[in-house]
């Protein structure tokens, strides 16, 4: 589990380092280098060295693509998980004449539990997040 330091505006992002800082540099740099080589023996070779050193940039940019689908995935999941529980607490909390008004709440507006200051000055995402002033930790966060 993660740190358990108060969270803040200024540090409720958070980095994987294993993922951020290896398998993405390295994926990368795998592309990077395919792309090298296909460019620097274009002029040399058959065809089946360029098909190889093509097919090399193909497999490069699919796990790219691969490792970074993968994480929007696992943040949307979260993120469809945090938009009920988020529901499921306003419909709780809020008197009868806010609840009713739940759904008008945008996705940012909802997570951020400043329901009815955020439907009537139609606050943007990053005005939320300021004006949030216990943040409510989420360590478990990916």
């Amino acid at each position: 589990m993660a740190e358990k330091r108060p969270q803040t505006f200024a540090n409720h992002t958070r980095l994987d380092p294993p993922y951020h800082f290896f398998v993405l540099p390295l994926f990368g740099l795998v592309l990077l280098a395919a792309l090298i080589h296909f460019f620097a023996h274009i002029t040399h070779g058959d065809f089946r060295d360029h098909f190889h050193a093509f097919a090399l940039i193909l497999l490069a940019f699919a796990f790219v693509v691969l490792a970074l689908k993968t994480r929007l995935y696992a943040l949307k999941v979260q993120d469809r998980v945090i938009r009920l529980e988020e529901r499921l607490r306003l419909s709780t909390l809020l008197p009868e004449p806010l609840r009713s008004r739940i759904p008008e709440l945008t996705e940012d507006q909802l997570v951020a539990r400043l329901a009815e200051r955020a439907i009537s000055e139609k606050l943007s995402p990053a005005d939320i997040k300021k004006a949030i002033q216990t943040w409510r930790p989420d360590y478990w966060r990916v």
